[in-house]
């Protein structure tokens, strides 16, 4: 691939973000392949080392604000016609509750699905300290003299502490998966404002 076929690919997959940023882009891979050039590594081998495409384009979108792709997506082409403003104002009261009440449930689900992440945590912490309560009263119970008691209550701190340790786990890999589901949201949410041209 030359150095022509990859910039006129790159702006073929960045179509769709504001025009300033592909040029700056283009103009930003340009320079890092002439320098590359100047160093002695062959054309093809200098766009190579930049990575596919495909993951510059990703890389590129998500350095991107999304009030940037927003307000490049809400900027109008064309003037609007009065048939077309009239259909939007008076559509408004349907549209517009539709909007809100969608927005309203899809930020309640995440809301649900965080604080689910936060009562595990909340589990796990009073396993721990469940499980300190019970081996010190286990311990009063057998300087006591009560030693059954206290055997069984110290038992019983171990078996907290084992779960204790298996929830840990269970909480980190929740509390993970849900910043990766996160971080796909928004980038679904930014893909969703880069326009295809053609």
């Amino acid at each position: 691939m030359t150095k022509q076929e990859f910039l006129s690919g790159l702006e073929e997959k960045l179509s769709g973000l504001p025009e300033e940023d592909i040029r700056g882009r283009l103009i930003f891979y340009s320079e890092m392949i002439d320098d590359r050039i100047e160093d002695g590594i062959p054309e093809e081998s200098a766009i190579m080392d930049l990575g596919s495409l495909e993951e510059i384009k990703k890389q590129v979108l998500s350095e991107i604000p999304i009030s940037k792709l927003v307000k490049e997506k809400m900027r109008t082409r064309r003037r609007l016609g009065a048939g077309e403003i009239i259909l939007i104002v008076l559509g408004s009261p349907l549209w517009l509750s539709l909007l809100i009440a969608t927005f309203a449930v899809v930020l309640a689900l995440y809301i649900v699905l965080w604080a689910l992440i936060i009562s595990l945590w909340a589990v796990e912490l009073s396993l721990i300290v469940s499980f300190m309560a019970a081996v010190a009263a286990g311990i009063v119970l057998l300087c006591q003299g009560r030693g059954t008691e206290g055997i069984a209550l110290i038992g019983a701190g171990l078996v907290l502490a084992g779960v204790s340790v298996f929830l840990f786990f269970a909480c980190k890999a929740a509390g993970k998966g849900t910043v990766i589901l996160t971080k796909k949201i928004g980038k679904g949410i930014k893909s969703l404002f880069v326009r295809k041209e053609k």
